[in-house]
């Protein structure tokens, strides 16, 4: 058996684009002998190979390729030139429920899938069960596919990709429609296949996520390859452009960056949540908005070493409250938590709430050199002390930021402000010294 499981050579896939609907029937009534259209690259000369049992990840902009490419290597589209050679039994998690009937139920879905793989119906019925269980979706398994929500198809999807026995797997950005739970289990599943010696090619734009599986990457850009190599060395370089390009957008347009400054002062009192992928409490207060602003007040989409950031949550009192506490909690990808803290944890005692009181908090952090990721903050109010507070309303992962790259590689999670003294360097003839890092 070959060591590689697919190799691409010279690959280009092209698209036409027509002006107008009446371009593309032009052309078909001159028999393609007059073109009516021009020609989109959306791939350009890609070569590169991908060994067996290695995690193979592509990283780029929206709009960059990865999904043409994962398309191609599927057996979905064909290459304009160039060949693509493919060894074992792909699973493809590509878009939203692809390959999914949406009038057949999830059941049937499943065993569609599999007879497309060509397994038996025998080894479907084996399966079923494991799918069934890993996608959690309850009775919803036997209603048509159209009336699942873009969760639910991921879930089925994922769970029928892994457990069709593939010596492939493609995963193109589905498991960022997923919650947080689901994502954790998807994680550890390919962490699993991983160990199992299956090839996996995943596209995506979690940084974290990349570094935390892939062992060699590849950087995609309108089409061509930027970068390839190991993945550490590709992601620096590719989260290192996509700063500079933001700060040259900046740089080069101080009407709009002066614009949207004013424009982007917050009031103060936020009153939007991004995002709620759970929340709980017993609703005597509730938290209305957070934000994350720089040191202008300007919003922030991309948090950066040393960055001075503002947090600001605010909460609104449905019932007296003695004694509010406002704070955050801060998770990595993975859904661990980071780091957090609250009023009461920083020496700050709010006042109490009545009844449809108004209470804004900010947090001023210096953000520290963390590891590329992105990371999660979860909003929340309670009332009481530390030891025995009573929890009015807190929202899992309500904004999300990803982390930049800063000067130098992260070891590990997070870099220490580190002082290095050399006090003494040791000769053939020299005493023993001494080395303080401080």
């Amino acid at each position: 058996m070959s060591s590689l499981a697919a190799v691409f050579s010279g690959v280009s896939k092209s698209y036409p684009i027509y002006r107008s609907p009446g371009d593309r029937l032009k052309e078909i009534f001159t028999l393609h002998r007059k073109s009516f259209h021009e020609d989109f690259w959306a791939l350009r000369d890609i070569t590169f190979e991908i060994r067996r049992g290695s995690t193979f990840c592509i990283i780029g902009e929206n709009g960059s390729g990865k999904s043409t490419l994962l398309q191609i290597l599927a057996g979905i589209l064909a290459p304009t030139t160039g060949t693509v050679e493919v060894s074992g039994r792909i699973a493809a998690l590509l878009e939203l429920g692809s390959g999914f009937n949406p009038e057949f139920s999830g059941r049937d879905n499943v065993y569609l899938n599999g007879s497309i793989l060509g397994l038996s119906h025998a080894e479907m019925e084996r399966k079923f069960p494991l799918i069934e269980q890993f996608a959690e979706i309850g009775e919803f398994i036997d209603q048509p596919v159209k009336t699942y929500s873009s969760g639910m198809a991921v879930r089925l999807a994922f769970a029928v990709a892994i457990h069709v026995d593939p010596e492939i797997l493609l995963v193109d950005e589905a498991l960022a429609v997923g919650d947080i739970y689901f994502r954790q289990r998807c994680m550890r599943k390919v962490h699993e296949l991983r160990q199992r010696g299956v090839t996996i090619l995943f596209v995506s734009h979690s940084m974290g996520d990349v570094k935390a599986i892939g062992d060699r990457s590849m950087w995609l850009d309108h089409g061509h390859i930027r970068a390839i190599g190991e993945t550490d060395k590709v992601v620096a370089q590719y989260l290192a452009a996509m700063s500079q390009k933001d700060t040259a957008y900046l740089e080069l347009k101080p009407g709009v960056q002066a614009a949207a400054a004013v424009a982007s002062a917050p009031p103060e009192v936020v009153t939007t949540i991004p995002n709620i992928d759970h929340r709980h409490g017993n609703g005597r207060a509730e938290v209305i908005g957070i934000a994350v602003y720089d040191a202008l007040q300007r919003p922030v989409h991309m948090l950066m070493p040393d960055m001075k950031v503002v947090v600001r949550i605010s909460v609104k009192a449905h019932e007296a409250i003695a004694s509010p506490n406002v704070g955050f909690m801060l998770r990595n990808h993975l859904g661990v938590d980071f780091a957090g803290t609250n009023t009461l944890r920083e020496g700050v005692t709010l006042g109490a709430m009545q009844p449809g009181d108004l209470c804004t908090v900010d947090f001023h952090l210096d953000i520290p050199m963390l590891y590329p990721s992105h990371f999660s903050f979860s909003p929340a109010v309670a009332d009481g002390p530390l030891t025995e507070y009573k929890m009015c309303d807190w929202i899992d992962n309500a904004l999300t930021l990803q982390m930049g790259h800063g000067a130098g590689p992260v070891y590990g999670y997070l870099h220490l402000p580190c002082k290095v003294m050399v006090n003494s360097q040791l000769g053939k003839a020299a005493p023993t010294g001494s080395v303080i890092v401080g």
